[in-house]
């Protein structure tokens, strides 16, 4: 288990870290979220020991993270890492080999990985000959060749296509499994949804919002409404408790204050011709561009 205990870390005057906390389990995947510069990179450098934090702690498996606990640890940085010069096996046994690794198995486990990803014909190839997508399936690759203990990924779906990212979850999945804690960061709100029980939103390296999604969700009152028929959007916004009324392609989404909205939403359309009445709660790209927004 991953521990970060109360880390403080200063630039000079200013705080990009500021009192954080958290924990991951094993065969946890927790959602840090932020936007730039809400203190991630800083986070992850002092988790990873590439920075020492000014105050606080950061344990996995109870041991304080050094040298001889990074090994476990695995990196997708936002930022491509690759050194465009190099092959792929070139590439791959230089980041083994940095784990502690012996090359039989670099080679073996480079093998089942490219051809889980469909490139074992690039091994050869040099870096900067791959696609974008390809590049992002190398620096997974690399960031995961040792099976760590514990794996932080920054954006990893950056420049992949919708089969790749298939591909990218499935195994994110089989580390889970095997008893991986995961930290997961992206804009894509989408896929925290998919992937994270627990998360924590960043600003200005303070921790504004934490929990599991779940809790998250159902303590912020304010839900969607999705009809699809003959409406009164005029009527239906004079309800009081009523956000707004947008009109989609197919279906009107109107944003309600609680559930006790629902009710009244739905009396005042039951008489006319409706194929679709769907209650769903906020998104998490609505509770986070909201909660955000409060503190800023």
């Amino acid at each position: 288990m991953l521990s970060v205990k109360n880390i403080v870390k200063y630039y000079g005057k200013n705080c990009a870290v500021d009192h954080l906390s958290f924990d991951v389990k094993n065969g946890e995947i927790f959602g840090l979220l932020g936007e730039n510069g809400a203190g991630k990179t800083t986070t992850f450098r002092i988790i990873m020991g590439l920075l020492d934090s000014d105050s606080g702690s950061v344990t996995l498996d109870g041991k304080k993270i050094d040298y001889s606990v990074t090994d476990d640890i695995g990196f997708l940085t936002e930022e491509r890492s690759l050194l465009t010069k190099m092959t792929v096996k070139e590439q791959i046994l230089f980041y083994g080999a940095l784990k502690g690794m012996d090359e039989d198995s670099i080679l073996k486990k480079l093998d089942d990985l490219l051809k889980e990803f469909g490139i074992l014909d690039y091994k050869n190839r040099k870096i900067k000959e791959l696609s974008k997508g390809n590049q992002q399936k190398i620096q997974f690759i690399a960031a995961i060749i040792n099976d760590p203990k514990l794996l932080i990924l920054d954006e990893p779906f950056t420049g992949l296509d919708p089969i790749n990212v298939e591909l990218f979850k499935k195994h994110i999945r089989i580390l889970q499994n095997k008893g991986c804690s995961i930290i997961f960061s992206s804009h894509q709100m989408e896929h925290i949804e998919q992937f994270c029980e627990k998360l924590v939103i960043l600003v200005k390296g303070k921790s504004i919002l934490e929990g599991y999604i779940k809790d998250i969700k159902k303590d912020y009152r304010k839900k969607n409404i999705f009809i699809k028929g003959d409406i009164d959007v005029e009527k239906i916004k004079k309800i009081p408790g009523v956000i707004e009324v947008i009109k989609n392609i197919d279906d009107y989404m109107v944003k309600i204050e609680s559930d006790e909205i629902v009710s009244k939403v739905f009396k005042s359309i039951s008489k006319n011709n409706i194929t679709k009445f769907l209650v769903e709660e906020a998104s998490l790209n609505e509770i986070f561009i909201a909660k955000v927004g409060e503190v800023k």
